[in-house]
């Protein structure tokens, strides 16, 4: 399934981050989450840190990445400077160097560890280091129509791969045994790796929101949660559909058009300028009044892009309103101990009309 994928103007993120500085209070900010540094540059390494100036950029990586850092950062015409550090002691002569005569330096409160402020004071003992929070991720939230594109594509993937994969249900394969199909069929189409643990819950099992496969096998009539994505160009989907090998009776029939009739309620209130929590309470409001809120223990959705868990929220807790070009998830559940699961979930783009489903599987019970 290879699709021509839009270019992205990855060069301009960086000045536009630049614009939070004054609001933040910081002259300078030392990015150090992995999924930032990507969104930033394009560097994919597994070791690296960003120091983003006023009017520079340093990627500090070591040596493992050289070529790869030069590759990528090339690939997008990044104005930004590498230095291969090998060491603990080269990191910190680099960054003590670009931060000569700087006052505050950003860091990222929710990348960096106690043990990391800590040295960084050290390496640093004449700056005041700020904690900030979601300056980087508050430019992710919103995708530019290249990003969408590459969560679409991973959502096609995800979508063709489980229509080739279903027809094994019926012989009757272990959990394990379907969830490693569906990876290699997403693997098979174009896909890099799952975007998380693929989720394959029979009969009991469903009723755990976040079970592992097991070697259970899968049988006639039983509730199966499928919960699964994939990455494309470091981009990931998401989507879950509950189906049934032959009916699996009246009781389970209820839960699922209950959890349906949720799913719609949550998709139809997508749109922009509506605040997270109103599309949590429209999901959470049908499985309420048909008495099974209590088992609905976890919110709605959430953000999607180079994570699979990322800003917006939403859920009964959440502040954030919907822009266009938010590409969050519905996924509304019910789950009932010592008898099963039914979720039922996709991702959507905000668009200015409205919201538009990027995973494009049918919803049907009974296969």
């Amino acid at each position: 399934m290879t699709v021509a994928l839009p270019t992205m103007d990855v060069a301009a993120r960086i000045p536009r981050l630049r614009t939070a500085f004054e609001a933040v209070g910081v002259d300078a900010l030392l990015v150090t989450r992995l999924p930032n540094i990507q969104y930033l540059t394009g560097f994919t390494g597994s070791a690296g840190m960003l120091l983003v100036e006023p009017d520079a950029a340093i990627l500090v990586t070591d040596g493992r990445y050289a070529q790869q850092s030069r590759e990528q950062l090339g690939s997008h015409r990044l104005d930004a400077r590498i230095e291969i550090a090998a060491t603990a002691a080269e990191q910190r002569e680099v960054l003590r160097t670009a931060n000569a005569g700087r006052a505050r330096l950003g860091l990222e409160a929710h990348g960096v560890t106690w043990a990391q402020q800590r040295s960084f004071a050290e390496w640093l003992p004449t700056l005041d280091l700020v904690p900030t929070e979601s300056c980087v991720e508050a430019l992710r939230a919103v995708k530019e129509p290249g990003e969408v594109a590459r969560i679409r594509a991973a959502c096609a993937i995800a979508d063709d791969a489980l229509g080739s994969v279903l027809p094994k249900l019926h012989d009757g394969p272990t959990e394990r045994e379907f969830a490693g199909a569906l990876e290699w069929a997403m693997r098979e189409r174009g896909a890099v790796r799952p975007s998380f643990e693929t989720i394959v819950a029979a009969g009991p099992n469903g009723a755990k929101p976040h079970a592992r496969p097991s070697d259970r096998k899968i049988g006639p009539g039983e509730l199966v949660v499928i919960d699964f994505g994939c990455v494309v160009d470091g981009y990931c989907s998401d989507m879950t559909r509950t189906v049934s090998v032959g009916d699996p009776g009246a009781d389970a029939r209820r839960v699922w058009d209950v959890v349906a009739a949720s799913q719609r309620a949550g998709r139809d209130a997508v749109r922009a300028g509506v605040g997270c929590a109103t599309v949590d309470r429209a999901s959470r409001a049908v499985i309420e009044d048909a008495g099974w809120g209590d088992t609905f223990a976890h919110g709605t959705g959430h953000g999607v892009g180079l994570e699979i868990h990322e800003a917006p929220r939403v859920s009964a807790t959440a502040d954030a309103t919907l822009e266009t070009g938010h590409v969050v998830t519905v996924e509304p559940g019910v789950y009932l101990p010592g008898v099963g699961g039914v979720r039922i979930e996709d991702t959507v783009v905000v668009t200015p009309d409205g919201a538009e489903a990027l995973t494009e599987f049918p919803k049907s019970l009974v296969i």
